[in-house]
């Protein structure tokens, strides 16, 4: 039997270099996955906290959680005030109809969505959503393009598609935002070390990817004063469908007949 993580529980040995090498997410990201208005937010996979961070500075009330607690030691550090529980996707830490948005960033592949699914709707008010974010690479750009036949591009599907199908959510859409994350010579070491194909990877063959990394780097960067690296945050939302309401008892058969009210007239009897 294989000591090596599994690819989704591989992070928490590269907190670190998952924090200062992955992007964090854009503001008006954050606005149409959860809105303007604070409202109480359960995070799922909330890792380091980058997407945490973007719905706290919108104004929302966020519990973060993530099976992993060493990454939410990570999230801890930054965002002292936020609760967190260490817990996955399919046992939330949450009571019946108790949040009105589940959000997910860059994690809901990784979930078992047969129990994922029906945990999320349980724990969302009605009306609630569950908002759904991927930040990936553009990898149109030639040297991005490049970057991610180094280190890989995850395979596992990163759309709300299971969501179409689902008994449990509708009225789904969709909108994407684009952005940059300036990047030098350190951090794109980290945010190689930060994949989950190069974290489960044995000490000599990380290496020879992040040579192959810096390589890249050093034909196409800048130095010191590093470059853009562009991302599509592809976000999703759909309505937790509503829940469908306990029948009504059947009816009983024609009741019987009433027995005739006693009559509160006097019959009165003549004797004469």
């Amino acid at each position: 039997m294989s000591d090596q993580p599994s690819p989704a529980r591989s992070f928490g040995s590269v907190a670190d270099a998952y924090d200062r090498g992955r992007p964090g997410y854009p503001a008006e990201a954050a606005r149409w996955l959860v809105g303007d208005e604070p409202v109480t937010v359960l995070e799922i996979g909330a890792g380091t906290g980058k997407l945490t961070e973007a719905l706290v500075a919108v104004g929302h009330d966020v519990h973060a959680t993530d099976p992993d607690d060493a990454m939410l030691a990570v999230l801890r550090t930054r965002l002292p005030d936020v609760p967190t529980s260490v817990a996955g996707a399919e046992e939330l830490p949450a009571a019946d109809a108790s949040y009105d948005v589940v959000v997910a960033g860059q994690a809901f592949h990784w979930f078992d969505l047969d129990r994922a699914l029906p945990e999320i709707a349980r724990v969302l008010r009605p009306g609630g959503r569950l908002a759904l974010v991927w930040n990936e690479r553009d990898e149109q750009i030639p040297w991005v393009r490049k970057l991610g036949r180094i280190i890989g591009t995850q395979e596992q599907l990163r759309s709300a598609d299971p969501l179409v199908e689902s008994v449990h959510f509708d009225e789904i859409e969709s909108e994407s935002f684009r952005h940059w994350q300036l990047i030098d010579r350190d951090s794109v070491q980290d945010l190689a070390l930060s994949r989950s194909n190069l974290a489960v990877m044995d000490d000599a063959a990380r290496q020879a990817k992040l040579a192959e990394v810096l390589a890249l780097y050093d034909d196409y960067g800048r130095g010191m004063d590093g470059m853009q690296l562009p991302y599509l945050a592809s976000c999703f939302r759909a309505t937790v469908a509503q829940r469908p309401t306990s029948p009504d008892p059947t009816p009983d058969a024609e009741p019987a007949a009433k027995a005739p009210a006693e009559s509160d007239d006097v019959l009165l009897i003549d004797f004469s």
